[in-house]
């Protein structure tokens, strides 16, 4: 994929220059490494705590309910029997764990990868964040609404540095109740989250750093 600009905005939502897209944003996406990447994250995100009792965990049953003939009955041995109302179950779930391993490498190809995806797709923007501290919600709205120069309706995605965007914690809580809208920290984001969003709006500090992970 060759290299394309993204588009600047500054803290009113215009676009006042362009970002080079690094070879780490410049490859091409392969279907394959970005399926087991959303994958695996919706699979590491279960719980698996779901639990039933097997026959031999329900309290009763030691007595057998009735002789073992002579009683014109089917023959039944306790009345905890999977047969049996309140018995136990049959090849019920069990606490297990359905993490799926995916070594460094090949996830940071996919956070590559599905960043080159929504940058094909003209759906990234990068703000310079410097002074950017929005003092009310409907100053963030305004950003937002400004900043969708195609009118790209859906979710939003806005990626922070929290270490060195100096106003994170304000644009995190300027941005907290606006719906369709998630602030997430560039530590923390991942390819689903960037292919499950509309559009993406980095921080130059957040771009920055995310490139130099996924070049690593």
């Amino acid at each position: 994929m060759s290299n394309t600009n993204l588009p600047l905005l500054d803290t009113t939502g215009k676009a006042v220059g362009k970002v080079d897209v690094p070879a780490a944003f410049s490859r091409e996406p392969k279907v394959a490494v970005l399926h087991f990447a959303v994958t695996r994250h919706l699979a590491n995100r279960r719980a698996g705590t779901a639990d039933t009792k097997r026959r031999d965990d329900v309290r009763g049953g030691g007595k057998k309910p009735w002789r073992q003939k002579g009683t014109g009955r089917a023959r039944a041995g306790s009345i905890r029997s999977p047969l049996w109302r309140k018995g136990g179950v049959v090849f019920g779930p069990h606490p297990r764990s359905y993490n799926i391993a995916m070594n460094r490498r090949a996830r940071r190809a996919a956070l590559g990868m599905a960043v080159a995806a929504k940058a094909a797709d003209g759906s990234i923007s990068i703000v310079d964040a410097a002074g950017f501290k929005p003092a009310k919600t409907k100053e963030f709205v305004a950003f937002l609404e400004q900043s969708n120069s195609s009118d790209r309706k859906g979710k939003v995605l806005f990626i922070v540095d929290r270490e060195k965007d100096e106003h994170a914690r304000a644009i995190a809580l300027a941005g907290a109740n606006l719906r369709g809208l998630t602030i997430a920290p560039v530590a923390g984001v991942s390819a689903h989250a960037l292919l499950a969003h509309d559009r993406v709006i980095f921080t130059k500090n957040a771009y920055e750093s995310l490139a130099e992970v996924c070049s690593a």
